[in-house]
């Protein structure tokens, strides 16, 4: 991820991973829920300032810029219910939607001291490069559209977010590391899928020294439903090749989870379930970095799933600060202050 102390990106998914198979991508009501629960509009996306009025998330990454190329060359974005080129005027001679009105309530969050920043992929997505130099292009393209640049084009107005993610689910690989060393002075995210080495990014990800990667440990064999196989379960395999094959020797690792089980195909987990395996993660791989989650309207509608999440993370880090005062030499307070992070992806 990209942030404005580096860069920024924002979605309104308490993170993204994979889409659920009925989830289409032209449709604007995809709002995660509302694309399962047609009738419940109550229910539906909110603008993203609804999500901000409580400290439970830190990190909103908007999803999606779902194609890199479209007319005038620029991309274009749909963000279900709440921007979309159906609803919404796009700028001459692009496909890329006006949807500046919402500049106000990302700038709300971020002064609530949140992370927002642009989700790049998604599963059914058009998006790649035919060489570097196109990606090495493409990264001002994004820097002015969406981060610290300039454009008359701009989708959220005066809007800057605060960085990027990759969420790269298909089609080659070539011309990924060009287009994230261009960005390199600001910060980044990936979002592969458990099966390792990731089909799609893994490359990438070998290759570029990313903070943070958001693993969808559902919709897979490896997902949570099955973290009670050895066979199956792999954050270790992750926490491997955070200390032994990234560049980034220091990169963190997060969970990614559906916010309810209508959020994805497979591999939802109830709050009770989730905890043990969120608390029993953290204590076991110093590369875990905290819990990203599909979505936020998922999240909200299924009883604040992510206040759940939320507590895991924070239970254990009251214990890690008494075993701290206890004995120093257990733990440091970087450990410590990374439990603090946590947006719907949940951050360390």
């Amino acid at each position: 991820m990209f942030s404005r102390s580096s860069l920024p990106c924002v979605l309104f998914l308490c993170f993204v991973a994979r889409t659920i198979a009925v989830f289409d991508m032209s449709s604007n009501q995809n709002n995660s829920y509302g694309a399962v629960n047609t009738a419940d509009t109550p229910h539906w996306q909110q603008t993203i300032s609804y999500y901000c009025n409580d400290n439970v998330i830190n990190t909103f990454p908007i999803a999606f810029l779902d194609q890199f190329y479209s007319t005038g060359n620029l991309p274009t974005i749909n963000l279900a219910n709440t921007c979309n080129t159906a609803d919404d005027p796009v700028y001459p001679g692009t496909n890329l939607p006006n949807c500046s009105f919402l500049a106000s309530s990302i700038e709300a969050c971020q002064a609530a001291g949140k992370i927002v920043t642009m989700s790049l992929g998604g599963a059914t997505g058009s998006n790649g490069f035919t060489s570097d130099s196109q990606a090495a292009a493409y990264a001002q393209t994004i820097w002015d559209l969406f981060l610290g640049g300039s454009s008359n084009t701009r989708p959220f107005g005066s809007a800057v977010l605060d960085g990027i993610d990759m969420d790269i689910e298909g089609g080659s690989q070539t011309g990924f590391v060009s287009f994230l060393s261009a960005l390199r002075t600001l910060m980044n995210g990936g979002t592969p899928q458990c099966p390792y080495p990731d089909a799609y990014i893994g490359t990438t990800l070998n290759q570029f020294g990313f903070d943070a990667v958001y693993v969808q440990f559902y919709n897979n064999y490896c997902g949570l439903t099955n973290y009670n196989n050895p066979n199956a379960w792999d954050f270790g395999t992750w926490d491997n090749w955070a200390k032994t094959v990234s560049p980034n020797p220091n990169v963190k690792v997060y969970i990614g989870a559906p916010a309810s089980s209508s959020a994805a195909g497979s591999g939802y987990v109830s709050p009770s379930t989730f905890t043990p395996i969120i608390q029993q993660t953290m204590a076991q791989y110093s590369s875990f970095g905290g819990v990203m989650l599909w979505d936020a309207s998922q999240a909200y509608a299924n009883s604040r799933y992510d206040v759940s999440v939320k507590n895991a993370l924070l239970g254990d880090v009251e214990i890690v600060a008494v075993a701290r005062l206890l004995k120093p030499s257990l733990m440091s307070s970087t450990y410590v202050q990374q439990y603090l992070y946590y947006d719907l992806s949940l951050y360390h």
